[in-house]
């Protein structure tokens, strides 16, 4: 048994864009059917969605067999909690509100071990490590791990060059809803100012030689912003899915504009 390779970091040094999808809903089999979808990576978002350790492990061994790379969103970045997504088989995680340079060494600490960082020991209990079967985890696990920082807010976006250029950051996303609130402008991340300031961010962290990231549920502004040099973009929410979905299939109903269309079957 091998060490899985980290195909979210390996495809931040392609030269094709990657569509995410972000994951609120913490029922697996949400997980599963999205896996399966097409999307080039996933979130698990347990910053701001009703996630645990253990209902985060259950989504990543529901995606695990569709080989596309899950990113972990912690609530934040303490040393312990990091270590505790590693170890259940996190091998890429999002870390919010990073504002300085010396908040990105720490975490870089956080997620390798030891020389280059203070990760704990414990492979024999780990998921990550298929619990010792894996020849050599303690001594590679460090290659396959992908840190990205997030810059939402005008202090990080201010220290941006020096966070992006500190060594073992893999990427850095611009959270674009947390950014507009710092701004002044909450609740419009559309603003000019906002997607100015994203825009030069996405040049700073590429002139950095690193991936930039943002979440855009908008398609015309994500490919836009692609143009403008980010590598990977989250474009939908699997709650916004849903509830937009279920709320237009009522409204077609209660409206009968669908009477006269034709879904080919009446079953399943």
């Amino acid at each position: 048994m091998e060490l899985p390779i980290n195909k979210f970091k390996q495809g931040l040094q392609g030269d094709k864009p990657m569509w995410g999808l972000w994951l609120g809903l913490p029922d697996s089999s949400c997980a599963e059917i999205v896996a399966g979808s097409g999307f080039d990576w996933l979130l698990i978002d347990s910053e701001h969605a009703p996630f645990e350790l253990d209902s985060t492990m259950r989504h990543l061994q529901a995606i695990a067999p569709y080989g596309v790379p899950a990113i972990v969103r912690p609530e934040e970045g303490r040393t312990a909690l990091l270590k505790r997504l590693l170890d259940i088989g996190a091998q890429t995680v999002l870390v919010p509100m990073c504002d300085t340079a010396e908040q990105a060494k720490e975490l870089v600490k956080a997620v390798k071990y030891p020389p280059q960082g203070v990760r704990g020991l414990g492979s024999s209990l780990a998921r990550a490590a298929n619990w010792n079967r894996i020849p050599g985890y303690l001594q590679k696990a460090n290659d396959e791990i992908c840190l990205i920082v997030q810059a939402e807010t005008v202090t990080a976006m201010a220290n941006l060059e020096e966070i992006a250029a500190v060594d073992g950051v893999d990427a850095v996303f611009i959270g674009p809803s947390d950014l507009s609130a710092s701004m002044g402008h909450i609740g419009n991340p559309d603003h000019p100012e906002v997607v100015a300031a994203i825009e030069n961010g996405l040049k700073i962290i590429n002139d950095a030689g690193k991936a930039g990231g943002l979440l855009c549920i908008n398609p015309a502004k994500a490919h836009d912003y692609v143009a403008k040099g980010a590598k990977f973009v989250g474009i939908g929410v699997d709650t916004l899915l849903l509830s937009n979905a279920a709320k237009q299939l009522a409204e077609s109903f209660k409206s009968g504009e669908n009477k006269t269309e034709s879904t080919g079957s009446s079953g399943y």
